[in-house]
């Protein structure tokens, strides 16, 4: 059921009433008829006080699974190592199982790849995002037809 629903954001609510899951993330933009009017939905996934999955996690574990390490992936995705290898910790420990496995170097080199936890949680998460898409898609454009014309930039 969707509740608590904010300018840009859809949170979804548990049966308590409660954030039990609060889920932001940034979608593709829905444009409006309007060229400069747009929606904006972001879902996040929190596991108490951190973020188990949100647009920039999902968009790390896609360059990860692409690259097979978090070193490339970082790169990619213009973040540094340590900041990439943050979020892969946070990640591994919000979840049940862990999503990035890292095999060991040498001869062969190292790597990293994502568990079958990870692909399966990317995947679910980016269903999450078109269902949402596709919830709020119908509304759009009658809401969107109140918003009046945004003022320039320098005003």
């Amino acid at each position: 059921m969707l509740q608590g629903v904010r300018p840009a954001v859809v949170r979804l609510i548990g049966a308590s009433g409660r954030y039990s899951a609060s889920c932001e993330r940034f979608l593709p933009t829905i444009k409006l008829k309007h060229p400069m009017h747009r929606l904006d939905l972001k879902i996040r996934l929190h596991c108490g006080a951190d973020i188990a999955i949100g647009p920039g996690k999902a968009d790390l574990l896609e360059a990860i699974r692409q690259t097979g390490s978090i070193s490339a992936a970082a790169r990619s995705l213009g973040m540094s190592y340590r900041r990439a290898w943050l979020l892969v910790e946070t990640m591994n420990r919000c979840f049940k199982d862990p999503l990035v496995t890292t095999l060991a170097g040498g001869r062969h080199g190292g790597g990293t790849q994502l568990t079958e936890m990870g692909v399966q949680v990317l995947r679910r998460y980016r269903e999450l995002c078109d269902q949402a898409s596709a919830a709020v898609q119908d509304g759009l454009e009658d809401i969107g037809a109140l918003l009046a014309d945004p003022m320039p930039a320098n005003q």
